[in-house]
């Protein structure tokens, strides 16, 4: 685990299964390249299904056992997990950058996120499973609510946040006394080969967390096995559905997160340069693939040619290239296929009649001239019929849009997309912000703050196409993975 900067190559990686590194059997080998370079990094193998089954009995038998270890001892070892990742951050940011692409400082913010989720889960082992009792109900009667855990379950973690979706529903999963398969998006692969190495190095009973690689071709075969309970996913919603769909038709629980597209809204009082300096951050960060990040940025006033006047000479100025580079604004997509629904997004846009006031479609950023990027974008007069103004670019994108006032803007968050992940509002009256709390319907609402990214004690309450199923994720996962039970008694 030694710093090798971003030129280091993973060679072939293997499968976890059962406490072991396993040199997979498979035939189908696939290339992980970098997104800043573009050069080969490294291969991973699909799993066979000998190997899915042999990942799935081990979780299964390791279920049967962890379940029975007394919560104190599942507690401090959930806090041990916390302890690698605090001495392994650099690392892991490390390995998210060479990886997935990111900024350092993105990468380092990522960890402290997962450090958060885990800390998270080991408090909330302690104080929500306690369970409820009632004595004297009845004449001698006695009920009691117990929490018992449910099994195996199969995690899907996407290319756009692999370690942060971990987070979101292993810590908790192991924490319950829940084992699980983690099967991570192909784009990203180190990145949880990593999170598998320190996961190593704590000592958790062999067959409690296992790490299978195949994607869409091994997750339909891991939910149908009888011994899988449910599935905890972040990543698309029309996956997402997919996977929904076949867990409710075995009677399976799933915990699904899937695609937004997210609004800022800007009242006309508001400080013109520290509003573009959050929208840097909302629409910028991690080249806008982050699931709460926004594109659609709506100006209700006569603030809108002066806040588009800064925001093209600040995105104009922002320095593409490596991660590693600490000057580095912007990062490039995690793949190339991402690169190019970008591009296909903007001119879409274009064709529809908005005009690109800022163009990062041929973007060359010098030493990277392979890598995955795509510069800043910015779209004047998207009006609220366009396609791009109903579903995520996921890319550096901004689309401008001007509405009359507070009512048309909720408007379009509330009626003019299927989905409810986000949406945020940069005003100075509280009144205003009142009313957007109260009247967007969405799950996660920022008011002066451009990502709304709940920490992990709180859920993240997305709503409509944008979440199915019994819990939502982080703390939230503790319904995913914990079962009720109740006891009546009379004596």
């Amino acid at each position: 685990m030694e710093s090798k900067g971003h030129q280091v190559n993973f060679g072939k990686l293997k499968l976890f299964i059962n406490g072991q590194w396993v040199e997979s059997e498979s035939e189908k080998i696939y290339q992980n390249f970098s997104p800043t370079t573009g050069e080969n990094i490294g291969e991973f193998p699909s799993a066979t299904e000998s190997e899915v089954e042999l990942a799935i009995q081990s979780a299964q038998k390791a279920f049967q056992k962890w379940r029975q270890v007394p919560l104190r001892d599942r507690a401090r070892m959930i806090f041990d997990l916390r302890a690698a990742f605090e001495d392994h951050a650099d690392w892991l940011a490390e390995i998210l950058v060479q990886d997935h692409g990111r900024t350092m400082g993105e990468a380092i913010g990522t960890i402290r996120r997962c450090i958060e989720n885990i800390e998270t889960a080991g408090s909330a082992l302690l104080l929500k499973t306690k369970g409820e009792k009632v004595n004297d109900l009845a004449g001698g009667l006695d009920q009691t609510l117990l929490w018992e855990p449910r099994g195996v379950f199969l995690i899907v973690t996407p290319s756009n946040i692999p370690m942060h979706a971990w987070s979101s529903y292993v810590p908790y999963a192991l924490a319950t006394g829940c084992s699980v398969i983690v099967s991570p998006s192909e784009a990203v692969p180190a990145c949880m080969d990593a999170v598998f190495q320190v996961m190593e190095k704590v000592g958790f009973p062999p067959g409690v967390a296992n790490l299978l690689y195949g994607g869409r071709d091994i997750n339909e075969k891991i939910i149908a096995h009888p011994d899988v309970k449910g599935v905890g996913f972040i990543g698309s919603t029309a996956v997402g559905k997919q996977i929904y769909q076949q867990a409710a038709g075995l009677g399976k629980i799933a915990s699904i997160n899937g695609n937004g597209k997210n609004h800022v809204v800007v009242t006309s009082d508001v400080d013109v340069e520290d509003v573009v300096e959050s929208l840097m951050r909302g629409c910028m960060g991690m080249a806008g693939q982050r699931c709460l990040g926004s594109d659609n940025v709506v100006i209700i006033g006569d603030i809108y040619d002066a806040l588009k006047k800064r925001l093209i000479e600040r995105t104009s100025a922002m320095k593409l290239g490596s991660g590693f580079d600490p000057d580095s604004e912007l990062c490039p997509m995690v793949t190339e296929a991402g690169r190019q629904k970008v591009v296909d997004f903007i001119n879409a846009g274009e064709k529809a009649g908005a005009q690109v006031v800022l163009d990062g479609r041929e973007v060359v950023v010098p030493g990277f001239e392979k890598g995955y990027f795509i510069g800043p974008t910015i779209l004047d007069g998207v009006t609220i019929d366009m396609e791009i103004a109903k579903h995520e670019s996921f890319g550096p994108v901004i689309c401008l849009m001007r509405a009359k006032d507070l009512d048309e803007a909720l408007d379009w968050i509330n009626n003019k997309n299927d989905y409810g992940h986000s949406a945020c509002i940069f005003t100075p009256d509280g009144k205003t912000a009142r009313k957007f709390i109260r009247e967007a319907d969405v799950g996660n609402v920022g008011i002066n703050v451009p990502v709304p990214q709940p920490y992990a004690f709180f859920p993240l309450g997305s709503k409509h196409e944008s979440a199915f199923g019994v819990a939502k994720s982080r703390i939230d996962s503790l319904r995913l993975f914990l079962e009720q039970k109740t006891v009546t008694e009379r004596w």
